[in-house]
Order: C-alpha cells, then sequence, then structure tokens
C-alpha cells in the first residue's frame, strides 16, 4: 500500500523539483536568450557566400572592417522575430555600424521582397541556403547576432530578436568597447 503511494508520488516530487529549478534559474537575472557561444573570444569560422544581389560581391570574412567593429545578423524572411527585430537593424544600419547580413535557409526571391518591404540596413548579404555557414558559427535558430571586434574576433552572441532594451544595454557598449 505504502509502495503504490510513493509510487504515485514520484512523479509528483519531480515537478516539484523541476518547477523549483526553473524558479531559481530566472530569479537568477540570467537571460536566457544569452546562451554562451564557444566562438566568443575566437575568430570567426571560415565562410564564402554567394551575394543576394547580382553584381554584389561574395560574402566572406574579409567582409569583417579591420579596426571597426562588425555586426554579423541571421535572419530569414520566413522568420517573425527578424521582422520584429528589423527596425533596429534600420536604426544601426543609418547610423553608419558595419552590418552584414546572412539569409539562413531562405529563397532568394522572398529575402529580396523582405528587404524591400522592410528595407536593407545591410552593407552585404550573403545566401546560407544549405544553412552550413549557420552550423559552423552553432546558430540555434533565427535571428541570431554576432560582434566581431576590429581585430577579427567574436566579442557577443546573441540568440533571438535584438530589442531597444538590447541594442542599448548591451549592443552599443559592445561597439563602442570594440570600436
Amino acid at each position: 500500500m505504502i509502495g503504490r503511494r510513493l509510487l504515485f508520488a514520484a512523479p509528483l516530487v519531480g515537478l516539484a523539483g523541476g518547477a523549483a529549478g526553473f524558479y531559481a534559474y530566472m530569479a537568477s537575472g540570467r537571460d536566457p536568450r544569452g546562451v554562451p557561444s564557444a566562438l566568443v573570444g575566437r575568430s570567426p569560422p571560415g565562410f564564402d557566400l554567394d551575394p543576394l544581389f547580382e553584381g554584389a560581391p561574395r560574402l566572406t570574412e574579409a567582409a569583417f572592417t579591420p579596426g571597426r567593429p562588425t555586426l554579423l545578423n541571421f535572419f530569414a524572411s520566413w522568420c517573425a522575430p527578424c521582422r520584429i527585430e528589423h527596425p533596429q537593424l534600420m536604426r544601426l544600419g543609418r547610423e553608419g555600424i558595419n552590418l552584414l547580413g546572412i539569409a539562413y535557409k531562405d529563397r532568394p526571391a522572398d529575402t529580396r521582397r523582405f528587404l524591400a518591404e522592410l528595407g536593407d540596413p545591410f552593407r552585404l548579404i550573403g545566401k546560407d541556403s544549405s544553412g552550413r555557414t549557420a552550423i559552423e558559427f552553432g546558430v540555434y535558430g533565427v535571428p541570431e547576432s554576432y560582434v566581431v571586434d576590429g581585430g577579427g574576433i567574436v566579442r557577443w552572441r546573441f540568440a533571438g530578436a535584438l530589442s531597444a532594451e538590447v541594442v542599448q544595454d548591451q549592443l552599443r557598449p559592445l561597439l563602442r568597447r570594440y570600436g
């Protein structure tokens, strides 16, 4: 009889423990989108992508401007959070931030339509149709952004849509520090 009660209580105890752990994590103030990256502190992987627009240069790691930080953004036209973050990217582009885009697993016509509708903040855009470059960067999903300093070292990674708060509190200080 007691064994049966314990059998029924075990899932409840497990659920309570999981809830307590989740609460402790959330109360710690850690941002669950700030997933650590093995690239931070290292050079980004090499890549060579076809350009989104005819006649534009290929997008390679050579597009990271020496002496100046770069924001690299993985995005897609089918990605709802990408639409949400786009005004932030437009603002950064107007401010002269070196902004590179990688269209992740998107049809080129759809990506061009997306940018025609919302604006194009990027200096260069490469097509990652296979997703191979995203895999090399360790991308979890789009949107995802990386700051590469003027010396070619990844300094920051953010998984998710860039909000005004993230741009103000995290991104701008990094761009000033590594600029």
